[in-house]
Formats: structure tokens, sequence, C-alpha cells
């Protein structure tokens, strides 16, 4: 991730839960691996504002399944502009070029209350294609509409720019959309209740969790065809891959683990995490997996656990607010959704302390910044 600007600054049953907005229900307790827990409210924790900092962030994104985009200026983590929509926003992300941010649109017609993940609140949600909508970052101004799948859980575009990738939750496959025509070229199928992934940085292959099926789906980009699966474990949620190609990492949230997958071999190690681990984000050295602990909605969890990648261990616990649940890193901020308190933390990855946490949109979900 390119650094920031200035240093002022679904629905798909699974063992009676429903995906959507990610909220699951897990009895499991937390790990005790962790050595670091930091308040996210009346911090004194302050950054030296006089540092100067290579320019390149303006602003990051939140889809907030209650209805709207949130635009963050980065410089100042204030809400420049709520783009509304008619339903609700599971995920947003940036292309690679800064240009164009993309977004998954479950409509409101087939939308029967908040995306809660755990709660069976969809109504008639499989009677109405989703949609894949493309905003011009810089004016706001809404440059195509794709209909898509059932339920468009994830969006993620190639490294190249040349597509982005969208997972259909309800149909168990993956629409193709080509950024050139802003056309469906083609739809891949995959296991069962497609949610998260991440494409490898070459622009090959994409990994998507499939969270019905306990596997990892590898999708060849060149033949557009399932490559493989991989056995990870119970229900995971979105997928993490490192930008040398070796190493995968998915959260698991029925077991309260991120599994961390070797793909020489396809063999898989798991470390414990937090209550619920829904996104998780792997930093710009390869170094870390930050895992967002999001719970329930009426038993939510507040942390996210960063992981060691080499030692596999988690090394730090961070207090973010209720449900957190999207993140992303450019470097030197995480930026973490809490679903359960329409809020984003913001997060000093060198000291693993929080620095801001303000209001977002309602019911906050994805989260994603300009490169």
């Amino acid at each position: 991730m390119n650094k920031i600007t200035k240093l002022g600054l679904l629905t798909f049953l699974i063992s009676g839960a429903l995906l959507a907005g990610c909220s699951f229900e897990s009895d499991q307790s937390t790990g005790t691996e962790k050595t670091v827990e930091e308040e996210t409210q009346n911090t004194d924790v302050k950054l030296d504002t006089s540092a100067v900092i290579e320019e390149s962030i303006k602003f990051y994104f939140t889809a907030n399944e209650g209805g709207s985009i949130s635009k963050i200026d980065a410089s100042s983590n204030e809400v420049v502009e709520s783009i509304e929509v008619d339903g609700a926003v599971h995920n947003v992300q940036v292309s690679p070029d800064g240009k164009i941010l993309g977004a998954t649109l479950v409509p409101a017609m087939n939308h029967g209350g908040e995306d809660t993940h755990g709660e069976d609140s969809h109504g008639g949600s499989m009677e109405m294609k989703g949609q894949a909508l493309f905003y011009d970052i810089e004016t706001n101004e809404l440059l195509k509409t794709i209909e898509v799948g059932n339920h468009p859980a994830h969006i993620v575009f190639t490294e190249d720019g040349k597509y982005a990738l969208v997972t259909n939750n309800e149909d168990n496959n993956v629409s193709v959309i080509d950024m050139g025509s802003f056309s469906i070229i083609e739809t891949v199928n995959t296991g069962k209740g497609p949610h998260g992934f991440r494409i490898s940085s070459d622009s090959q292959k994409a990994y998507i969790a499939n969270m019905a099926e306990n596997t990892v789906s590898v999708l060849n980009l060149d033949s557009m065809e399932e490559e493989k699966r991989i056995t990870v474990g119970s229900a995971p949620v979105t997928t993490g891959i490192t930008s040398d190609g070796k190493v995968l990492v998915t959260t698991l949230n029925s077991e309260n683990m991120l599994a961390i997958v070797d793909l020489s071999t396809d063999e898989v190690g798991k470390v414990e995490v937090g209550v619920g681990p829904a996104q998780v984000y792997i930093d710009e050295n390869n170094q870390f997996a930050y895992v967002a602990n999001q719970g329930t909605e009426s038993n939510p969890s507040n942390t996210i656990s960063v992981v060691d990648l080499e030692s596999k261990k988690v090394t730090a616990t961070i207090e973010t607010g209720k449900g957190a649940h999207g993140v992303v890193s450019d470097g030197n901020r995480l930026y973490v959704t809490n679903m359960f308190e329409n809020t984003v933390t913001v997060i000093d990855t060198k000291q693993n302390k929080v620095i801001d946490t303000f209001e977002v949109g309602e019911v906050p979900n994805g989260i994603s910044i300009t490169e």
C-alpha cells in the first residue's frame, strides 16, 4: 500500500446463521496469546504532526449496510461525502490506479433489514440479482451499474487493473468484469457460499473463501476456471495472500482461528485469534496479518489480533469498537470498521496504538483506501 498523505492525522445460511454483514454466532472464547491491549476512546496518544511523509493517499471509503458509502479525507479523518444508494452496500474496493471505486450492492427490494450475518433478516433476498457499482473517485459520479449474481459479497480488482471480480454468495460463483468495457466476460464456479477474497500480486490467481464449504477456491484467471480447492477449516470468511504468492491466510469464523496455508504444499496451520474473526489484511512486508474480530451483534467482539506470520503467534491485541469487521492498511495506519457502533478506528501500526475513532454511515462493513 502507498503511504498516507499526512501524519496529522450476502445471504447464505451456514449452520442456521445468515451470511451478509459478517456477524456470526460463536461460543468459543478468545485466544490467550495476546500481549497488548489498547483503549479506543479518550486516548491521549498523538502522532508528531511535524513529520512529513510522501504525499499519496487522499481518501478512504466504507461500505455501509444502511445504504451508503462514506468517503473520508485521509488527512483529517472526516467524512467529506456520503454517497447514498438504494440498498445495502457490502464491500468497496479502490482500483489499482486510484481512479475508480467499486462496490457491491444488495438492492433494497430484496433486503429485509440490516445485514448482520448472524440474524435471519433478509426476507426475499434470493428474488433479485445484486449489482456491482463503479464510481469516479474524484467526482463521486456513478460510472456504471452492472447486474451480477445473487447476494454479491466482495469486489476485488486485479493488480493490472484489467478485471474486477465479484463473489456471488448465493449462486456459488464469481462474476469477472472487464474494466475496459464494463461488462461481464466470464462467470466462474466456486465452492459453496463464496465470500471474501484476494488476488495474487501477479493478477494470475484469486483465492475465494467458501463459507458454506470450509474451503478456499483457487481460480486461474488465465483459463478462467477453478483450479483446485483447499480445505482450511470451519466458515472461512475472507483471505489474504502474501505478495510473493507463497502464503495464504483465511479467517475461520466458527473456530476463532486464522488459518495459515503454505501454498507449496497446501499444509494448513492455525493460530487462535479473537471471537468471530471476519476480515484479515497482510501488511506490505508480509510480516503481520491483522485480523478483525467481530463476534455477533448480540455478543460483539472488539479487537484486532496482530499475527506474526513467521512465528505463527499473536503478538498484540488492540481494542477497537464493537463489531470490528473490515480492515485495511497503508503501511503506517490500520483502518477498521466497527459494524455495531457505526465507527472507524484508526491505529498507528508502528506502536499498535489507537489514534482516532470517528462516526461513519450505518453498519460499516468493507473498507478500502486510495492507492
